[in-house]
């Protein structure tokens, strides 16, 4: 059986339990045994982390960076291997997917944390000379609690992704908790991991990693106060049990829950080039059979004739696709009873069927269709996300029914509008855009929304449900680091006893806010 990560060292766990990956194109179990890790196990990882936690707030930020590059390194060195595991226990395609997309983005995100921290730009030094105030943010002085997700073996990896990244960027030791569903993926990764840690310097306690935990437990180990802050991406049921939990012990938990991404297509656009951006929809929706978190959930589609035309092109497609590889059973379990109870609650079902398809985890992509008025009577159900292949039309008649419907919409990471070149929505454009722009993160044009570009101007985040806090995002140098640090202020504190970025002196010609205005300026004693 593997070992589990704790204080810098590969050892035995005190299992409860044992598992191992499951290939959802076959069913088959795969790969070696993993613990199912107990009380035992998570009070080590904590004790490691929490005495990790002084050595690696001293570490000067150069070894940080130097870490996060070496780590990026060693992904790429490795792969191969790495791409091979991950498509064994994910079922998503080797390439593009993995190793040409997913891969890199990690790779990449890691090196805009290596940047950030060499900059201190997630530092946002600010000084007032005349009232003798100076303030920063600093490392948490806890260790953080990282939930990895199942969509996303690479970028959003416990031990590897955003969260990872951002923690450790902020100087905070880390406990992964990796998701079951792709464990030796997450293996590999915790020991290039390793070795990077080793080579900069680094405390070798700054990770711990964990396969899988009782849930149970994971409420309690959400609650100890020992834990700074909570990264989670995950279902809302799950993360809203893991949030009631980290309140009550006054821990931030930062969310990313479900969204159903709406699109609102403006009769302009559908009259203009309907049948491209039906094309566009379809690959959408079934890109990665459909499991993005900013997948198309939900599209507004006018009535009138360039509407119909739109919806029997999508439909035509709909029908005639192949059955998806979807992550696991428990994937195909909720999509299932998710696309059912849109149903229930007043949808058609358009192409495809509701249910398994094939050997393995597999459902067929499916089209759903609700009018104006049902939406309406039921709109709490009917946004309910369907985490796959799935979507659901809303045929509305005007603008002021595009309008009603935005304003019911709960809170989600995107919301998109599709408007004709000539101008001739831009009215209806101005008056949707204004009852959308509060419920979305990330307002798009003319684009479909799966994806997220890392990029500092990057919003992977949202009004609730889709996160548990709208301020923030998890994608993104230096903004996603500052989910995992504190904001210190100093008051008259002499220039010797500062911390150094906060000091009269700037060797390092960092970017401070001086008196209201930027500049990498010693200050005058």
């Amino acid at each position: 059986m593997e070992s589990v990560l704790i204080n810098g060292e590969w050892r035995a766990a005190a299992a409860i339990g044992r598992f191992r990956a499951i290939d959802p194109a076959s069913g088959e179990e795969i790969g070696a045994e993993f613990p199912r890790s107990g009380a035992e196990d998570i009070e080590q990882a904590v004790v490691a982390a929490t005495q990790a936690v002084d050595a690696l707030m001293a570490t000067p930020p150069e070894r940080i960076a130097a870490f996060l590059d070496a780590y990026a390194d060693g992904i790429e060195a490795a792969k191969d291997a790495l791409v091979a595991v991950a498509h064994a226990e994910t079922g998503l395609p080797a390439s593009p997917r993995l190793a040409d997309v997913e891969l890199p983005r990690t790779s990449g995100q890691l090196r805009q944390a290596a940047q950030a921290v060499r900059s201190h730009a997630w530092t946002h030094p600010v000084i007032d000379t005349r009232a003798r105030l100076r303030a920063h943010f600093a490392p948490l002085g806890k260790p953080v609690l990282v939930f990895g997700p199942n969509n996303f073996p690479f970028a959003f990896n416990a031990v590897a992704g955003s969260d990872f990244a951002s923690a450790i960027a902020a100087r905070n030791p880390v406990i992964a908790k990796a998701h079951p569903s792709h464990p030796g993926t997450s293996r590999l990764l915790a020991a290039i991991a390793l070795d990077a840690i080793v080579q900069a310097g680094l405390p070798r306690a700054a990770l711990q990693l964990l396969y899988e935990i009782d849930p149970m437990q994971g409420l309690t180990l959400a609650g100890d106060a020992r834990i700074g802050a909570i990264g989670f991406t995950g279902s809302r049921a799950a993360g809203m049990a893991l949030k009631a939990s980290a309140d009550a012990a006054g821990i931030p938990m930062y969310a990313e829950m479900s969204s159903v991404n709406p699109v609102f297509l403006l009769p302009g656009a559908l009259r203009e080039r309907g049948s491209e951006i039906a094309d566009g929809f379809f690959q959408s929706c079934t890109m990665g059979g459909g499991q993005f978190c900013t997948n198309p959930g939900m599209v507004l589609v006018p009535a009138g004739a360039h509407g119909d035309a739109f919806v029997a092109q999508v439909a035509e497609k709909f029908a005639a696709a192949a059955p998806a590889v979807l992550l696991s059973a428990g994937v195909q379990r909720h999509l299932v009873a998710s696309a059912q109870s849109l149903v229930d609650a007043g949808a058609s079902v358009l192409a495809g069927t509701i249910g398994a398809a094939g050997v393995g985890a597999r459902h067929v992509p499916v089209l759903l269709s609700v009018d104006a008025r049902t939406f309406f009577a039921h709109a709490a159900a009917l946004q309910r996300e369907a985490f796959g292949p799935v979507s659901l039309l809303v045929r509305y008649d005007n603008i002021e029914d595009a309008v009603a419907i935005a304003r019911t919409l709960e809170g989600n990471l995107t919301g998109s509008l599709w408007s004709a070149g000539d101008g001739g929505d831009d009215a209806a454009y101005a008056r949707v855009a204004h009852a959308l722009r509060p419920r979305v993160g990330r307002l798009i044009d003319d684009k479909w929304p799966t994806g997220v570009a890392v990029s500092p101007a990057m919003q992977h985040g949202g009004p609730y449900p889709s996160t548990s806090h709208p301020g923030f995002t998890s994608v993104g140098m230096p903004g996603a680091i500052l989910r995992f640090a504190q904001l210190q202020s100093y008051d008259g504190v002499r220039d010797d006893r500062l911390p150094h970025a906060l000091r009269n002196a700037n060797p390092d010609r960092i970017q401070r806010c001086v008196d209201g205005r930027w500049t990498d300026a010693s200050i005058d004693a």
